[in-house]
């Protein structure tokens, strides 16, 4: 398929240029329908009906299925939420604290996330520090920064695959890694003062993932992490309203249920509960919006249609880097990074006293999306696999002339 009939699946591409796809994909013609035809089947075969019943726990499994196709994970390692967020919180309240456990998250995290964090420290008594990782965007080692900040008393790290403020991509990998494995010298004993930064277990991992998936080829298993949060509505253009949470088998045992419904639980003939369903699904709650399901499935699909993850992401590059250096280039612009993105966020600032918000609400009367960052204080412009360079120089151009 090329470019060009692909983006006429997307009626919200037709008048303006986007470049908000960070903050939330446009829902593309065939999810749309989708979306509509399951709702008209819930209608006629009657909400609360066998038959819708049936039909509910079988998109649930198709969409977990096709979820876990694209991270490369089992099924059952899914569950379903409503985005990033819920995911995020599932992790974070589903562990075991307790007073003086320490939690560590880099200063790069989603301002709910941190919220989130601030009252797990009030409620359990929990120590919380923070990892210097904006540094590291053109020069130094985020996964040396992270090694040196765990302390022998660190359960979790919280950190996200690709930097929502300025689109830097972490190596996850090697991070978890550095989690998971105890140091090569242990801890002084006896008399000596134990080293600060050592640990004795194994530290879990939980990750934002709301800007790498739909853009990164991703294959959680390999990786390592522990838990992955990630939502349908950002780069797999998907239904506002549903996301899931990736939780490795090794971490499920350690994480219980917070928030619990009758779709995470197991009951007798008599309604009595047993105990949690198997895999991930313990951490479904109840009822969901479930036309919701066709719709990601349906976005997912036509991803496929123009390409495999690899190429995309490659395109994505592409452009990200055709628009970084088309930003360089002007006077009053400077680039976060000081080299081409390696993902599909291009964060700048203006250098000319115009507040950036003021640029957003001009571009934005133009028919040009981007949105504000406030830490760093920045402009973030998007750019998907189906982007043009038409729609990047209406973006450069419009730019040039404030």
């Amino acid at each position: 398929m090329t470019k060009d009939n692909h983006r006429q699946q997307f009626p919200a591409l037709a008048n303006k240029a986007y470049f908000n796809y960070g903050g939330q994909g446009p829902l593309p013609e065939p999810a749309l329908e989708a979306i509509y035809e399951a709702y008209k089947r819930v209608q006629l075969g009657g909400p609360f009906s066998g038959e819708v019943g049936a039909w509910v726990v079988q998109e649930a499994m198709l969409t977990r299925r096709a979820i876990a196709s694209e991270l490369t994970v089992p099924p059952e390692t899914i569950a379903l939420t409503e985005d990033v967020t819920v995911g995020c919180n599932i992790a974070l309240w589903g562990i075991d604290w307790k007073a003086g456990d320490h939690l560590l998250l880099s200063d790069c995290e989603h301002p709910g996330i941190v919220a989130s964090v601030m009252e797990l420290q009030r409620r359990f008594n929990i120590e919380v520090s923070v990892c210097p990782l904006a540094a590291t965007l053109n020069e130094g080692d985020p996964v040396a920064v992270i090694a040196d900040s765990l302390r022998p008393n660190t359960r979790l790290l919280v950190i996200s695959h690709i930097l929502w403020n300025t689109g830097q991509v972490l190596p996850l990998a090697e991070i978890v890694k550095v989690c998971h494995e105890p140091p090569l010298t242990p801890p002084c004993q006896g008399g000596g003062q134990e080293s600060f930064h050592a640990k004795s277990h194994k530290v879990r991992v939980l990750v934002d993932a709301a800007q790498s998936v739909g853009v990164l080829p991703l294959n959680l298993i390999e990786s390592g992490v522990d838990f992955y949060a990630f939502t349908g509505h950002k780069w797999w253009c998907g239904p506002e309203g549903l996301g899931g949470l990736y939780v490795s088998a090794e971490a499920l045992a350690d994480l219980h249920p917070v928030f619990i419904g009758w779709r995470g639980i197991v009951t007798d003939a008599n309604a009595k509960v047993l105990g949690w369903k198997s895999g991930s699904q313990r951490y479904e709650i109840a009822t969901s919006a479930y036309p919701l399901y066709a719709g990601l499935r349906s976005a997912i699909a036509l991803q496929h249609e123009w390409g495999k993850i690899e190429e995309r992401y490659a395109e994505i590059c592409r452009l990200s880097k055709y628009l970084w250096q088309g930003l360089s280039e002007l006077s009053d612009v400077e680039c976060l990074r000081t080299s081409a993105p390696e993902a599909g966020l291009v964060s700048f600032r203006l250098t000319n006293g115009m507040p950036h918000k003021k640029l957003v609400d001009l571009l934005e009367k133009q028919g040009i999306m981007v949105r504000t960052i406030l830490n760093p204080d920045c402009v973030r412009a998007c750019v998907h696999y189906f982007t043009t360079e038409a729609e990047i120089d209406k973006l450069v151009g419009a730019i040039a002339l404030v």
